[in-house]
């Protein structure tokens, strides 16, 4: 509670003009005391801002889902049930989820204009770096849903790469991240084999964007690089949907695994 201006005030005006001076001073230290109107207002300005781009994510997401969904030219039923495990995945209200499906939908039509839905997406989010990496990710995962990524579907992609200013080795790299994340996921899921642990590890590297000849120190410093690029808290206040924190909350989960993985082989290999 702001009370300071009170006091000096209060103080101030009993010293010249006594209990009537000290009541005036105390008025006047309240008016100290209050938020400014240009405080306000840029109070206001952030929030909204914030707002907008949150707005902006989340409806150029899916627009976007739908137009790399359709882009060979039918939509798989393996992209359909990605994007509904995605809407499930973020626990959407009824009302968000049919937005969502409404905005996939708009995506897959003929008249829809890539272009001018990325230059709005460009004036809202393109200075937050993250939340743009964050965005190509989802698509990108979009295009893997049925095992890999068709000319027609990568060329939308390189499309979106060049208008956000993706360079094609910042697209290559984040590709093959998700690429050796969803394999690294199938590994997990399987019986605990030799084979399987050794897939498993390799492709733990590849999420950490590692060769296996990485020493300790640069396992660590890339798990602390991808762990503060996808962290929930960091992506949350430069403007990421609350409905997609969950995905945010996945994908450091997934991180932290791999980098489990790789100490776990570590420490095993020394005391062998």
């Amino acid at each position: 509670m702001a009370w300071k201006g009170k006091i000096f005030g209060a103080a101030t005006g009993f010293f010249i003009g006594g209990p009537l001076g000290a009541l005036i001073g105390a008025a006047a230290g309240y008016q100290l005391d209050k938020p400014s109107a240009m405080q306000q207002l840029q109070h206001f300005l952030i929030s909204d801002e914030k707002n907008t781009t949150q707005t902006t994510f989340f409806n150029t997401t899916f627009l976007i889902m739908g137009c790399v969904a359709k882009s060979d030219g039918v939509v798989s039923a393996a992209e359909i049930q990605l994007a509904e495990q995605f809407m499930q995945f973020m626990q959407l209200s009824d009302a968000k989820r049919q937005q969502a499906i409404q905005l996939f939908n708009q995506g897959k039509q003929e008249s829809f204009s890539l272009t001018n839905t990325l230059n709005n997406f460009q004036q809202h989010c393109q200075q937050q770096k993250h939340l743009v990496r964050m965005f190509l990710e989802i698509q990108i995962q979009i295009a893997l849903a049925d095992g890999a990524i068709l000319a027609a579907e990568e060329a939308v992609l390189l499309k979106i790469c060049v208008q956000l200013k993706v360079s094609d080795t910042q697209y290559q790299r984040i590709k093959r991240r998700l690429i050796a994340q969803q394999k690294f996921q199938n590994y997990r899921q399987q019986a605990n084999q030799d084979k399987t642990q050794r897939g498993n590890l390799s492709e733990a590297y590849a999420v950490l964007e590692l060769q296996t000849t990485a020493s300790d120190a640069e396992v660590k410093q890339a798990y602390r690089k991808q762990i503060s690029q996808h962290h929930p808290d960091k992506l949350a206040a430069k403007g990421l949907p609350e409905e997609m924190m969950t995905l945010a909350k996945e994908k450091t989960q997934q991180i932290s695994k791999a980098y489990d993985a790789i100490k776990q082989a570590r420490k095993n290999s020394a005391e062998s």
